[in-house]
């Protein structure tokens, strides 16, 4: 399902720093670092990802990217598939949720909230935890300053406290994890515990920022519906991704704790022939006894106050090797 086309005369990003390539995140191989551990001893923290998100059918123009691809908008069949998640998609999704009595994180537009009123209900009455996505899905942050990003997560993070009584802990980039050279630092000076865009590990790390605390937390570009079932394959080839990526990391997880993320869409994973298919994924995942069936915040809380301040004296070592 093709949405997003960068354009090819994209004007540059601002680039106003100078020094190493990027400050933030220290290479750190997970067979020397500290181990890590989950409540209980669990192996695995699995943490599930439904994607709760807005789209413009008529989004005003952006220099950096084009929000519909396929055809010049308005695209009605683009516009009318990504439009099932909230019609449909996810009332289906989320029975297959509440049978497995699953934590969610939802990955949020915020102006879903305000949008689709019955699924802010729902959200609320389970008592989801947050992660940020951006205002919708189709404006991006490319060309914000640091001002302008900062008022833009505000924004988010005062409409979630709003209209659901939750803080919102992490968070990402709009679309397709848009971002700037300032994102990390703002997010960690604004209070936020972890940033979900990094995708480059399979446990939370620390991130270098210039006050404040800031993690990575593993998100799914794997384990994500995605690029499964919006291009050519189907829910059983997702279904056993799942399993494959789980029994590695469950394995692993003995002698050192893993994250596991699974994110899913409502306009894909709940279509009528496939929420079968994560029942099944749930079924397998959560019966395992070493399994910490979690969100994205707890990981983050318990990662922060017990293991942070380890891993960073870990990579400072490293770094004065």
């Amino acid at each position: 399902m093709l949405q997003y086309r960068y354009r090819p005369d994209a004007p540059a990003t601002r680039r106003t720093r100078t020094g190493a390539d990027q400050a933030w995140s220290d290479y750190s191989a997970i067979i020397e670092r500290p181990k890590i551990t989950w409540p209980g001893g669990k192996r695995v923290a699995v943490w599930v990802a439904p994607n709760v998100l807005s789209w413009e059918y008529l989004p005003p123009a952006d220099p950096w990217l084009d929000a519909w691809a396929r055809t010049p908008i308005p695209d009605p069949q683009a516009y009318g598939r990504q439009d099932y998640a909230n019609r449909v998609g996810f009332w289906r999704m989320l029975e297959v949720l509440d049978k497995h009595a699953t934590p969610c994180t939802a990955v949020i537009n915020t102006e879903a909230l305000t949008r689709y009123p019955s699924i802010r209900d729902a959200l609320v009455e389970r008592k989801w935890k947050y992660l940020g996505h951006g205002i919708n899905n189709t404006r991006f942050i490319f060309g914000h300053d640091e001002a302008a990003e900062r008022a833009y997560y505000t924004e988010m993070r005062d409409t979630v406290a709003s209209l659901t009584g939750t803080q919102m802990l992490g968070m990402g980039g709009p679309g397709p994890q848009s971002a700037t050279e300032s994102t990390p630092d703002i997010l960690a000076e604004m209070g936020f515990l972890y940033h979900g865009d990094w995708y480059h590990d399979d446990q939370p790390m620390p991130l270098r920022v210039r006050s404040g605390r800031l993690i990575s937390l593993p998100y799914a570009a794997e384990v994500n519906d995605a690029p499964f079932l919006g291009m050519a394959f189907e829910t059983q080839d997702f279904l056993d991704v799942i399993k494959r990526q789980f029994d590695t990391l469950y394995a692993e997880g003995e002698h050192n704790a893993r994250v596991m993320c699974i994110s899913i869409h409502p306009q894909l994973v709940g279509q009528p022939q496939r929420a079968r298919y994560l029942d099944e994924a749930l079924e397998y995942v959560f019966s395992h006894p070493g399994t910490w069936k979690t969100t994205a915040d707890e990981i983050a809380q318990h990662y922060l106050q017990h293991h942070y301040d380890t891993a960073l004296r870990h990579l400072d070592a490293q770094v004065k090797a």
